[in-house]
């Protein structure tokens, strides 16, 4: 008889929802994926992870014990409210209770970047150390700590906003409200912003990103950025240069500050620019403290897009301490 211990992960985010049953190796037994129905508001999107998380409970003999649930957002001290997800248009949502009760579930609630934190910590680069720093940079930038093998929370369940920290007195405006923050600089949306900016200013220059956007019938992006620096056009690689000098600041005071055995980098804009992984490495080596980066590994995350699931499901098993919990 089967005797793994199953347990359910939910990646809520403002295009897709992505659901997995998971076992106590982190083993995905299967998964689905669907888009948000966010023009429906909260109730919409609430019945579809119920509607997805029913189909899979169906396929399965064994029902699963807990629900962890990842959200693109900010969530409350308690851990039971989404306060804030402007991807969503959603504030102070009671999402916890909404799923228990339609579930029959005890549901886990923490923000998406801090449940593939735990996936990768658990199952990913992160395993068997504890002391780390997860960086993940996409189309935001957001990250997760681990000290003394503990996900650090914060006082108001707010801990990991890295790409909130300022890297630039003198930056550019950052959708938080603030300058010069490590997201305005090396996110995903500020890449596209900059090289948009920078082709409209001087077309002769951008001319080779905007035949390749033309060619590809697609809007200058960061993946587009990434895709024309790698062939070589030269306003593309100014940019990858300034987006390496911002990410080696950040990392640099996050390893001054916490001094954490590993970094591990993900997101969109490393799996489109691999190389970066090095390149921070060596910055680091040469900026930081050496005292900070002594035993330092920088290395790439290994779980991809399913680190969110299989993080989340990992925070519900140790949330409610079943058995089957990674040690």
């Amino acid at each position: 008889m089967d005797q793994r211990v199953r347990t359910i992960g939910v990646d809520l985010g403002g295009t897709k929802i992505k659901v997995a049953v998971v076992d106590e190796t982190g083993t995905i037994l299967r998964k689905t994926r669907v888009a948000t129905p966010t023009e429906g508001g909260s109730e919409a999107v609430i019945r579809e992870i119920v509607r997805a998380v029913r189909e899979l409970q169906g396929a399965d003999a064994e029902r699963p014990e807990a629900l962890g649930i990842g959200v693109a957002g900010q969530v409350g001290p308690a851990g039971d409210t989404v306060r804030f997800a402007p991807n969503l248009g959603w504030l102070d949502v009671p999402l916890k209770a909404a799923l228990q009760t339609q579930l029959d579930l005890p549901v886990a609630l923490l923000n998406d970047v801090r449940a593939a934190t735990w996936g990768e910590w658990l199952f990913g680069a992160g395993r068997d150390c504890e002391n780390l720093i997860c960086l993940f940079i996409g189309t935001g930038i957001g990250g997760g700590l681990v000290c003394g093998g503990r996900v650090l929370d914060g006082s108001s369940n707010s801990a990991g906003e890295v790409g909130h920290v300022t890297v630039d007195l003198h930056g550019p405006p950052c959708t938080c409200g603030n300058r010069g923050c490590l997201e305005a600089l090396a996110g995903g949306w500020a890449i596209a912003r900059r090289a948009r900016e920078a082709v409209a200013a001087d077309p002769r220059a951008g001319a080779g990103l905007k035949k390749l956007a033309d060619e590809q019938n697609e809007p200058i992006t960061a993946k587009l950025v990434a895709r024309a620096a790698h062939r070589g056009d030269p306003l593309a690689g100014q940019i990858v240069a300034e987006v390496l000098e911002a990410l080696v600041a950040g990392a640099v005071g996050l390893v001054n500050a916490f001094n954490p055995r590993r970094l591990i980098l993900g997101g969109g804009v490393i799996e489109g620019l691999p190389e970066l992984v090095g390149q921070i490495d060596l910055g680091i080596r040469t900026r930081a403290l050496k005292a900070a980066w002594e035993g330092l590994q920088v290395l790439p995350a290994q779980l991809g897009n399913d680190a969110g699931v299989i993080g989340g499901a990992a925070f519900a098993r140790r949330s409610f301490s079943l058995k089957g919990e990674p040690s």
